[in-house]
């Protein structure tokens, strides 16, 4: 069947539907969704039942980077400072030179076990260097299983943040395979340019397009996530003309926005979220139907050596590597290394040597997916195993809160004060947005013109507004008063 203008919307969303109703039932037995996903797609592509032809690696990978955008900025919403603050340097490490370990203990097996030249062992290393965060926290939210002290947080930021360091090291080899002349040491300035640019723009862009959304006034809540879009795909195009690492750019920009107050930040967090998993479902489908079987089975044994190094050999050894310089228990060091699942971010960077045309590009297409895959089964459906074994699970039925749980329930608010606003207070005509109240506390509601009204971020305070405030302790209600300018009642500085 070939795909057309007049089926395309029938057949992607049957596609889609069947995917959602495969996924609900992946975390019974502890399969990563995405496995389902590849699987319908494999099924409906050329050699399976569906019969849908796809051959088309160019649109697989436009349909890759726009999924991944995406996928990071979901991600980079999601993440706490708080919470990765005090593992920050760990994640860095892991993600950097756990990455570039990684790729170069790969590249030099494949190297010696296959005819690949080095530059074309390094190139097939290097795609299947990052982990995938998608697979590892939706077996763990399946299985309702916590991880103790701060291992959930460092596999977040490395999956998270490891990205970037793949694509750069996957352009870097790909420009030395096609130019073997080159020296190795030519990818430094590379790198460096890179990183600064895209770090710099990242948190540029972030600082930017708080001020927009803050500032701009639109007449519908619907548009402002329509806006966030907007500003992600301007910070990763941008970044990536200016010759930094769109990804990089995409994902510190989500990060600093997720840490920041802006209006609507519900709204635009749960939309983002959604739209992630539409990503992800579109991305393996998509992937899925560019695989041939036939194809796949010849590297079969290559890929089950390649697959076997990576898991108990270079993994382990870039984690090791990775996190010498820090303190932390050998078990838990144990347990990060067998987290490092590979999804489907190698398999869209195994595209770029296909549209370059150089000669093992269907060979390391084929060898990757069979790595992902592999990697997935494998390590997937024992993570939750090993983390009983390591004794690095949480005990009972602990379970990982959502990001919007957390949002949500994040202290319980148990002061409650009702503050008026004078008709000279400086905050009259000003943004609740604006006003940098506490985290630790929230205008439930406002009383004007004996009405109650349900405030967001975009209301403004007007005079004699009655604000009900909840705050988590009176620490958070001093400083609601302070940011106010108010004085605090005698009765508050008793206690």
């Amino acid at each position: 069947m070939d795909i057309t203008t007049e089926n395309v919307l029938l057949i992607g969303s049957l596609l889609l539907f069947i995917s959602i109703l495969a996924g609900k039932t992946s975390y019974k037995f502890g399969v990563p969704t995405l496995v389902l996903f590849l699987m319908v797609g494999i099924l409906s592509g050329s050699e399976g039942i569906g019969k849908i032809n796809f051959e088309d690696p160019q649109l697989a990978q436009f349909i890759g980077i726009v999924s991944l955008n995406f996928i990071l900025f979901s991600g980079g919403l999601d993440t706490s400072w708080k919470s990765i603050k005090p593992v920050m340097w760990q994640g860095i490490s892991l993600s950097t030179l756990g990455v570039l370990i990684t790729a170069i203990l790969v590249g030099f097996f494949v190297s010696f076990i296959t005819d690949f030249t080095i530059y074309e062992g390094l190139l097939l290393g290097a795609i299947v260097s990052s982990t995938d965060a998608a697979a590892v926290f939706s077996i763990l939210r399946g299985k309702n299983l916590a991880l103790k002290s701060k291992l959930r947080p460092t596999l977040e930021l490395e999956s998270g943040s490891n990205d970037p360091m793949a694509y750069f090291l996957t352009i870097a080899f790909l420009g030395l395979v096609l130019n073997p002349d080159q020296s190795v040491y030519s990818i430094i300035p590379f790198f460096l340019q890179q990183i600064i640019i895209g770090g710099v723009l990242g948190l540029g862009f972030g600082k930017m397009s708080k001020i927009i959304i803050n500032r701009i006034k639109l007449d519908f809540e619907g548009l402002y996530p329509v806006l966030a879009i907007a500003l992600m795909f301007i910070s990763f195009s941008a970044t990536d003309f200016l010759g930094g690492n769109g990804f990089l750019a995409v994902y510190l920009s989500a990060v600093y926005l997720g840490n920041r107050d802006i209006i609507h930040k519900r709204t635009i967090m749960r939309m983002f979220d959604g739209l992630a998993w539409l990503m992800q479902i579109v991305l393996f489908l998509t992937l899925g139907l560019l695989v041939f079987p036939s194809q796949v089975l010849p590297v079969v044994g290559i890929g089950i050596f390649v697959s076997v190094f990576l898991i108990f050999i270079a993994r382990p050894l870039s984690v090791f590597i990775s996190l010498m310089f820090f303190k932390m228990k050998m078990r838990r060091r144990w347990y990060i290394s067998w987290v490092g699942l590979r999804g489907a971010v190698p398999i869209v960077f195994a595209t770029y040597p296909l549209l370059a045309g150089i000669d093992k590009a269907d060979m390391i297409f084929n060898i990757v997916f069979f790595v992902s895959l592999s990697s997935v089964l494998v390590q997937g459906t024992t993570l939750s195993l090993v983390a009983k074994w390591l004794h690095v699970a949480l005990p009972g039925k602990a379970k990982i809160k959502s990001p919007v749980d957390t949002f949500l329930s994040d202290g319980v608010k148990s002061n409650i004060r009702e503050i008026i606003i004078p008709e000279n207070n400086f905050s009259v005509g000003t943004k609740i947005v604006d006003l940098k109240f506490p985290k630790r506390a929230i205008i439930a509601m406002i009383s004007r013109n004996e009405k109650f009204l349900t405030p967001n971020g975009a209301t403004k305070i007007q005079p004699n507004d009655l604000l009900i405030i909840l705050s988590e302790d009176k620490n958070s209600l001093h400083e609601v008063y302070e940011r106010l300018n108010l004085d605090v009642p005698q009765e508050e500085e008793d206690h």
